[in-house]
């Protein structure tokens, strides 16, 4: 619960740490689990203690895109959003690294907001962080080949898993960034003979 507690809201306010304990339930995961499905109520909020959830948006061609990451002590503003208003998840929420989440109940989100200023300091900060990822996506998919956010991608995996061998198929590669799995490839091996990749099965190294 380290991470939790290092954050300067809930520093600032123990008993809103405490009672967050007390109305959270812990649950762990590992990789690749679906923790909340595009159309499913929102009953609770999931804040994460350890690992990493992606959050996809999919199209109805069955085409998908990568969002954001949520890391450590930070939250879902959308499972936020959709639960105060009463509904459905307009995003898919998925496991990226084995992880440790609570889950708070939507009616204490409710709560929390009149009782604690720090709670919606809380909020308020995880949308502008958000609000600044989701301009940078639409940036990139305006400005930038995708070769440019091939890369920009794998280098967020390695800062987000501390380690240059990701795990990781050309399928999901190619699923993060809405685009063709034979397109990933390609690329990749252009990435490769530049020096800047070495390909292995499922997985790829950063040079």
């Amino acid at each position: 619960m380290e991470a939790l507690e290092q954050i300067s809201e809930f520093k600032s306010s123990p008993d809103l740490l405490e009672k967050l304990y007390q109305y959270s339930i812990i649950k762990e995961y590992n990789a690749g689990t679906v923790i909340l499905n595009e159309n499913a109520s929102v009953r609770s909020i999931p804040i994460v203690v350890k690992g990493t959830l992606k959050v996809i948006r999919t199209e109805e061609d069955g085409r998908e895109i990568l969002l954001y990451y949520i890391k450590s002590g930070e939250s879902c503003i959308m499972s936020f959003l959709g639960g105060l208003h009463n509904e459905t998840s307009k995003v898919k929420a998925e496991v990226e690294d084995d992880a440790e989440i609570l889950f708070l109940p939507v009616d204490k989100v409710s709560l929390f907001i009149k009782e604690y200023p720090q709670w919606l300091d809380y909020i308020f900060r995880l949308y502008h962080k958000r609000f600044e990822e989701l301009l940078e996506i639409v940036n990139a998919i305006a400005f930038k080949k995708v070769d440019e956010r091939l890369l920009t991608l794998l280098y967020k995996k390695q800062e987000l898993t501390g380690n240059k061998t990701l795990t990781i198929t050309h399928e999901q590669l190619a699923n993060e960034l809405g685009t063709a799995r034979v397109v990933v490839s390609r690329l990749l091996k252009q990435l490769e003979e530049m020096g800047k990749v070495a390909l292995g099965r499922n997985k790829i190294t950063l040079m």
